[in-house]
């Protein structure tokens, strides 16, 4: 089943975040545009490329009103160990969540039961906290900042634009549709 428009689900967990260890939950994430990272695990080789992407454009997603929360089933501790040994995770600003028994990535239907570990997966939350946007790639397939901040924008003003989807390639500043009978058949 679909998860595009489901509400999250409820869930307690605790991150590193700002050299603290702080309480998150489904109901941080209302209010408020949010963007949750699952990622495999830490001190690995993909994710720290993908979380340093996402700390390098930070700024921006902060710009449009967007939290990113990074979950791995890793435990707090560990995000924290990770934070403090690595020049590339050192620079991340967002919440890092600790999921070790894995309820998060279930509740997201990421996880990998043989595993115990987070599939690389994508979701955009709306601040009703409704999925918007869903991305799942398999594990050795990196995933692009850049592009993810174009989906969120392109959420971000489907939502405040009734009556108006973005094309493909949309990007902020460009023309939207408007979809109606008269465009049928004439794209």
């Amino acid at each position: 089943m679909s998860q595009i428009n489901q509400q999250i689900k409820p869930f307690k967990a605790t991150a590193f975040h700002n050299g603290k260890f702080v309480p998150v939950s489904d109901e941080s994430l209302k209010g408020n545009w949010s963007v949750v990272f699952f990622y495999p695990a830490d001190f690995t080789f993909v994710c720290p490329t993908e979380l340093g992407d996402l700390a390098d454009n930070y700024a921006e997603f902060q710009k449009l009103g967007v939290e990113i929360y990074a979950v791995s089933t890793d435990t707090h501790f560990t995000h924290k160990a990770w934070h403090d040994s690595s020049e590339t995770i050192g620079k991340i600003r967002y919440p890092m969540v600790g999921d070790p028994t894995g309820t998060i990535a279930r509740n997201f239907d990421v996880m990998i039961e043989s595993e115990g570990l987070a599939d690389r997966g994508t979701f955009v939350i709306d601040p009703e906290g409704r999925i918007q946007i869903v991305e799942i790639t398999a594990g050795g397939i990196g995933r692009d900042a850049s592009e993810l901040l174009r989906k969120v924008k392109a959420a971000q003003y489907v939502a405040s634009h009734p009556g108006e989807v973005c094309p493909a390639k949309w990007k902020e500043g460009d023309a939207t549709l408007a979809p109606s009978l008269d465009l049928v058949g004439k794209i």
